[in-house]
């Protein structure tokens, strides 16, 4: 009862519970949801690890977000970063049908990773040094992103047809899942031993509930900022590669689209404020896992990409009068009202007793 007590006190406990209703729900009105089948060469297949597998991208994403939000900010040019390293990636491999890479892959992939950090940079710039609001920062990235990946493409769609470039989302010979499954893995433990080896997640929640007292404290606000935005951009440029070679080709209009929102979505599902402060990379985790399984779920069950943002928004909604002000009082209140009766039969058990 007290691990179950603990649990229910705990972050993950909304993410994990909307990810197993998501999951009880298909289990009962999607046939087959849950199969999961091994083809003759090892690999394993099914709606299962089809989320797994598209959801990859946007955990990255919201590993960067949960940092940026942690800090009481946004970043909602992640999606147009995405799209700028999908174009960097693919117009440096090229579209030649014989394929071969124009541009040795080693430099492609650092070159998609490093336009990313370089947008990230210019979103810190802009919040750290200059003050500019969060959302007015990345807006102009958000805005001028697109913009940018278009021109790199030239309006066009580009298509690789150099096989490696698909392994970074595709089925190394001999491996069971995707690729793209384990490097999100290693993200996501790269940034817990960061968490847990380093003191970086406390400068950043020192941000994010007093810059003013963490600048007195002796931590360096502006560097804190800067690194957590740079960070953001290096995650939407992992992303980026991943979703590229996803369809082997570069779209600049739809690469990363509302991707910002759903990772805004899905660190709001696992429990960090919007307002900023403590974090939970965990319930980040869990909540962009949820947030695609919601998207599967929806297109299993007849509902049109046009129609999707709207169940998306009424999340959003919900999450954030879940986590306002006025429901933490509601709901401590209901805990207060309900434990008192537990604790005045135990101290009558206990006068009996003695």
């Amino acid at each position: 009862m007290e691990a179950l007590k603990r649990f229910t006190n705990s972050s993950l406990f909304l993410p994990v519970v909307a990810l197993v209703v998501l999951l009880l729900f298909n289990a009962f009105f999607t046939d087959g949801f849950l199969d999961i089948s091994m083809t003759e060469d090892g690999r394993l297949y099914g709606r299962i690890i089809d989320i797994l597998n598209r959801s990859c991208s946007l955990v990255i994403l919201a590993l960067g977000m949960t940092f940026v939000i942690a800090t009481s900010g946004i970043d909602i040019s992640v999606g147009a970063v995405v799209a700028i390293s999908a174009a960097v990636v693919c117009t440096l491999l090229g579209g030649r049908g014989d394929g071969v890479a124009e541009t040795p892959f080693a430099l492609a992939i650092l070159a998609a990773i490093g336009v990313g950090v370089l947008c990230g940079m210019w979103n810190g710039l802009l919040v750290a040094k200059f003050k500019i609001q969060a959302v007015v920062a990345t807006l102009i990235l958000m805005t001028a992103g697109r913009g940018i990946a278009q021109l790199m493409t030239e309006g066009q769609i580009i298509t690789v047809y150099y096989k490696p470039f698909s392994y970074i989302s595709g089925v190394l010979p001999g491996m069971p899942l995707p690729t793209n499954i384990f490097i999100a893995l290693a993200m996501v433990l790269l940034v817990a031993f960061l968490m847990k080896k380093t003191s970086i997640g406390l400068f950043v929640q020192s941000v994010g509930i007093n810059p003013t007292a963490a600048k007195y404290a002796g931590i360096n606000v502006t560097l804190v900022l800067f690194l957590v935005y740079a960070f953001s951009g290096f995650c939407a440029g992992v992303s980026g590669l991943i979703e590229s070679s996803l369809i082997r080709a570069a779209d600049a209009n739809n690469a990363g689209l509302n991707m910002e929102m759903d990772a805004i979505l899905a660190v709001a599902l696992g429990g960090t404020l919007l307002s900023g402060g403590k974090f939970y990379i965990g319930g980040s985790v869990i909540g962009a896992i949820t947030i695609q399984t919601l998207t599967t779920t929806m297109y299993a069950l007849g509902v049109s990409s046009d129609q999707l943002p709207v169940v998306k928004a009424i999340a959003v909604i919900i999450i954030c009068l879940i986590q306002s002000k006025k429901a933490q009082e509601m709901f401590d209140r209901f805990k207060a009202r309900h434990s008192k009766p537990a604790v005045a039969a135990s101290s009558s058990s206990g006068g009996k007793e003695a």
